[in-house]
């Protein structure tokens, strides 16, 4: 299940349905390419995941960030940002690659993570 985790008028941000704490930074405009964002536009997007990736880092403290953007089935710019653990099920491949065993991770709570870069990204972009 996809939902909402934070938006203004240019970006938003929604959460994966995985087994691992796993974001999507989305712009508002369809852009296909990085290339084609306004310069203040792109550094926007990075900002924000930048903040996504220290509130990953410091609430879940992960083995690695994960970071994606194939944009092949969805022809738009948008950044993955996932947290990976060694006991994950995918670790060390790709979230898309090949399932290597069955883990059940016991992570904290994703609600309060959720609230955590919420507020972040409202203290950095006031509405």
């Amino acid at each position: 299940m996809q939902y909402l985790i934070y938006e203004n008028r240019e970006l938003y941000v929604e959460k994966e349905d995985a087994e691992v704490p796993w974001l999507k930074i989305f712009t508002k405009e369809p852009y296909k390419e990085l290339t084609e964002l306004p310069e203040a536009l792109r550094k926007k997007l990075w900002r924000v995941y930048e903040i996504i990736e220290k509130e990953m880092l410091s609430y879940y403290k992960p083995t690695k960030i994960n970071m994606a953007s194939f944009a092949n089935m969805l022809p738009r710019v948008h950044i993955h940002v996932m947290a990976r653990f060694k006991e994950d099920s995918y670790f060390p491949n790709p979230m898309w690659g090949e399932k290597l065993r069955k883990s059940s991770l016991d992570l904290p709570n994703e609600e309060a993570f959720h609230k955590k870069v919420f507020e972040a990204l409202n203290r950095e972009f006031r509405n």
